[in-house]
C-alpha cells in the first residue's frame, strides 16, 4: 500500500494543473468572445490568451462550439452564486433599500461581459446549426435559474396573481437595458430605470 503513495501523491499536482488549465481557458474564452465576437475567436487566440498550446486546449475542449458553451455556462454559474450568496448581506426584508439591491444586482447578470460574450454566442448559433441546440438549451437553463434566483431573493410569493409576470418582466427588462448597453455607456439612464423597477417590484410584493 505506501508503494502506491508517491505515483497517488504525483498524480494530484498534475490534476491540479489540469484544473487551473481548463479554468483559464474558460475565463479567456469568454473574454475573447466579449472583445472580438464569435469569428474572431478560435481555439488559437483562446489558449494563447490563456498562455497554452492549442493542442493543451483541445485536449480539455475538442471542440470550438465545446469551448464557447463551456466558457459561458461556467461564467454563468458563477455570477449565479454571487447572487445567492447576495442573500447573506442584504439591507433589512421589506425594505425598499433591498428591492433596490437586488434589483441592481439582477440588472447586473445583464450589463456586464458574460451578457455581451453571451449574446455573440446567440447570434453565431443563429447561423451556425452545430451551436443552435446547445445554446438554446443553455439559454433556457441559465434563464430558469435566473428566475428562480430572482425570486428567492425576493421572497416573491407566484400564487398571488400578478408576482410572477413582475419577476419575469423585471428579468426581461433587464436584459432589454444589457441590449442598450452594448454600444454606449447607457449607466445614467440604467439607474434611474432601476429606481422605478424597485419600486414596482416592492409594490407587487406587497400585494
Amino acid at each position: 500500500m505506501g508503494a502506491l503513495t508517491p505515483a497517488r501523491g504525483a498524480k494530484e499536482p498534475q490534476q491540479e494543473r489540469s484544473r487551473a488549465t481548463r479554468l483559464g481557458l474558460l475565463e479567456a474564452a469568454v473574454s475573447c468572445l466579449a472583445e472580438r465576437g464569435w469569428s474572431g475567436s478560435t481555439v488559437a487566440v483562446v489558449a494563447e490568451r490563456a498562455g497554452v498550446s492549442r493542442g493543451a486546449a483541445q485536449h480539455h475542449f475538442r471542440t470550438r462550439e465545446d469551448l464557447f458553451t463551456a466558457a459561458v455556462e461556467h461564467v454563468a454559474e458563477k455570477r449565479q452564486a454571487a447572487l445567492t450568496a447576495l442573500s447573506q448581506d442584504l439591507p433589512p426584508a421589506g425594505s425598499l433599500a433591498r428591492t433596490r439591491r437586488i434589483v441592481e444586482e439582477l440588472v447586473g447578470l445583464y450589463t456586464g461581459p458574460l451578457f455581451r460574450a453571451a449574446l455573440h454566442l446567440w447570434v453565431a448559433a443563429s447561423d451556425e446549426p452545430q451551436l443552435r441546440s446547445r445554446v438554446t438549451a443553455l439559454e433556457a437553463r441559465v434563464g430558469r435559474e435566473a428566475h428562480r434566483t430572482a425570486v428567492s431573493l425576493l421572497d416573491a410569493d407566484e400564487s398571488v396573481p400578478g408576482v410572477r409576470e413582475t419577476v419575469q418582466g423585471l428579468l426581461d427588462m433587464a436584459r432589454g437595458l444589457g441590449l442598450a448597453n452594448l454600444l454606449t455607456d447607457d449607466s445614467a439612464r440604467r439607474e434611474r430605470v432601476v429606481v422605478e423597477w424597485a419600486r414596482i417590484v416592492a409594490n407587487a410584493m406587497s400585494r
